[in-house]
């Protein structure tokens, strides 16, 4: 007896799934507000009634679009930075993390283009929607924290956690730029984003590093001894 109804739940499961897959590239290419619910029954060949039984509403299912892409996105990423290597000089170390990024970013275009459509325009009006998008960029921000402290953990914990929090939001943008860049149809590759930005940020951690030492230097000299 249970047959049939296991079998209809793996056709709704495989429908929902196609929605979500047809959703996420056509909402990525003309945005929500132009991403009829026509072109998405047209795109999946499921009917109309089917995607409000599944999501309620068009901004049910960008929400789910947007959360499904979140943890894709984020599962990628923590794949790709699972064997870190070990030793290595700050350079060497934050020139790795940002490459694995970077391809990362490469093969999750459709999330990252609607995300950046989300971020650009007004269409993130709805609450899960902008909750979705806050919570992307705050994690990414946590990524970029974290490659930052470990490339620099030779300087010591504590200065290499200041050095990333210096430099986490300087990453974002540089994440930011390459994604447009190739979104664009720029003739750099990601890779080469991802070398000149490990320069960059190299060049602005040391500096910032020497900057902390010396201060707390100059505060070392101004503290009386105590007898």
């Amino acid at each position: 007896m249970d047959k049939p109804l296991r079998t209809s739940n793996r056709r709704g499961q495989r429908s929902r799934q196609e929605i979500l897959d047809a959703a996420s590239r056509v909402m990525s290419a003309y945005g929500y507000a132009g991403t009829s619910m026509s072109a998405l029954v047209n795109a999946t060949g499921i009917p109309k009634s089917a995607i409000y039984h599944h999501f309620g509403s068009k901004a049910g299912l960008l929400a789910e679009v947007m959360a499904q892409g979140a943890h894709g996105f984020f599962a990628a990423m923590q794949e790709a930075h699972r064997h870190p290597p070990q030793g290595g000089t700050p350079r060497e170390r934050l020139g790795w993390y940002l490459k694995k990024a970077g391809e990362v970013f490469e093969n999750r275009e459709n999330f990252l283009r609607l995300l950046f459509i989300m971020v650009m325009s007004n269409e993130a009006a709805e609450p899960e929607t902008l909750q979705t998008v806050i919570k992307v960029r705050n994690e990414g921000r946590h990524f970029m924290r974290e490659q930052i402290r470990d490339a620099f953990s030779v300087l010591g914990e504590p200065l290499a956690s200041r050095v990333a929090d210096h430099l986490a939001h300087f990453g974002m943008l540089g994440f930011d730029g390459a994604f447009v860049s190739l979104q664009s149809g720029d003739k750099r590759t990601m890779e080469t984003h991802m070398e000149q930005l490990t320069e960059a940020m190299i060049a602005l951690g040391e500096a910032h590093a020497a900057f902390l030492q010396q201060r707390a230097r100059a505060r070392r000299k101004r503290t009386p001894k105590r007898a």
